[in-house]
């Protein structure tokens, strides 16, 4: 039975893997890190702790769905006692840093790395860097929406839709990337690629991808009905993620995409 430790067990994520593991034959919840005060019931012997490395020290692998800061804590105790602690992470919003951070802590131990642990995001990725290329020429739009209290903008995954969409036409996504327009700001330049985020009421989160062109376009979209939807996929990925060596890996390695 895999040890879970829960990074983010306040929020609505890690309120949901501690559901889930309960009903899983496979995992359950070892350990729990907590900055406030979590008011949840908890399975008998989880070990709830605010210090990083008593959470490390009473799992099996950590599944992180949390703040850019709390990751940045976690990988810089994980380099600091040598690794061998799978990690899932699942926050989004990181600086560079924290990018180099993760690298980094990849060195010693396994890391999962998605900003959508959803099989169906992982497909639309796919779909994506497809339709990206083989419609050059049309416009690359994408359009996210979340519920609002989402405090990054644009979303991780709208990001890695767009970056997607950009290497699939050997672009780089941070020359290309607009994500506001306002103003009489002239005509859409031909390799730009709009990022836009739409915030309200409870949206657990939606992601359109739009190519278009002159008397046609195509759209792509994801919606995301329930949260369970990242806390199962984060258990399916801790599960497959403990056999691997340590290295950086995505979504589509474990599900073999």
């Amino acid at each position: 039975m895999l040890k879970i430790g829960i990074l983010g067990s306040t929020g609505r994520v890690g309120s949901l893997l501690i559901d889930d593991l309960e009903n899983n034959p496979l995992a359950k919840v070892g350990s729990v890190h907590v900055f406030d005060e979590l008011k949840k019931a908890l399975p008998q012997g989880t070990v709830v702790t605010n210090d990083m490395k008593t959470m490390l020290e009473n799992c099996d692998a950590v599944i992180d769905f949390s703040a850019p800061k709390a990751t940045e804590e976690l990988l810089s105790t994980v380099i600091n006692i040598g690794g061998n602690k799978p990690l899932v992470i699942a926050t989004t919003g990181f600086n560079e840093h924290q990018k180099n951070l993760l690298l980094e802590a990849s060195k010693v131990t396994p890391i999962l790395y998605a900003t959508n642990m959803s099989l169906g995001v992982a497909v639309l990725n796919k779909l994506v860097a497809l339709a990206s290329k083989t419609l050059r020429d049309f416009d690359c739009e994408i359009v996210e929406q979340h519920h609002r209290h989402k405090v990054d903008s644009p979303s991780g995954t709208a990001l890695t839709l767009a970056e997607h969409a950009a290497g699939a036409r050997d672009l780089d996504l941070d020359a290309v990337r607009v994500s506001g327009r306002d103003g009489v700001i002239g005509a859409r330049t031909k390799d730009e690629i709009g990022v836009m985020s739409l915030r309200g009421g409870d949206i657990v989160g939606r992601h359109t991808v739009g190519f278009y062109n002159d008397g046609e376009f195509i759209e792509l979209n994801h919606t995301a009905t329930a949260r369970n939807t990242f806390s199962r996929g984060a258990i399916k990925a801790a599960l497959w993620l403990v056999d691997q060596e340590s290295g950086l890996y995505s979504i589509n390695d474990c599900l073999g995409l």
